[in-house]
């Protein structure tokens, strides 16, 4: 029952993840829905695994794995979202405060790329 809400769960967050990747208007929101969700969901997906398993062996590979995803998902969002700064990523319009600016070069000069399109 345990591994079953725990699975579930994480399908949820990582499905909630992957509709702020799609939803959301611009580089900075996308990585801080897909950072937070994805690795919470992730997390929760490996955590409902190895309750499934039960034995002591693989509840500590997935404590093991869900630590490093923990330590090293924050650290490659910030990486992320500072080399997209860096480039120029367009920030949403609805962007009240870009605390960045002046303390992180950014080149304005490119050409921000276009949105994708839906090819069938």
């Amino acid at each position: 029952m345990t591994a079953a809400a725990l699975l579930i769960l994480g399908s949820a967050f990582m499905l909630l993840a992957g509709v702020g990747l799609i939803r959301l208007p611009d580089l900075f929101l996308r990585m801080s829905a897909t950072a937070k969700a994805a690795t919470l969901g992730a997390s929760l997906t490996v955590l409902g695994a190895a309750a499934h398993f039960g034995d002591a062996a693989t509840a500590g590979k997935g404590l093991v794995i869900v630590f490093f995803l923990f330590l090293t998902a924050p650290v490659a969002a910030h990486k992320i979202g500072r080399a997209g700064y860096r480039r120029g990523a367009p920030l949403y319009e609805g962007t009240i405060c870009d605390e960045a600016k002046g303390s992180l070069p950014r080149d304005e000069s490119r050409e921000a790329p276009s949105a994708p399109t839906n090819v069938p």
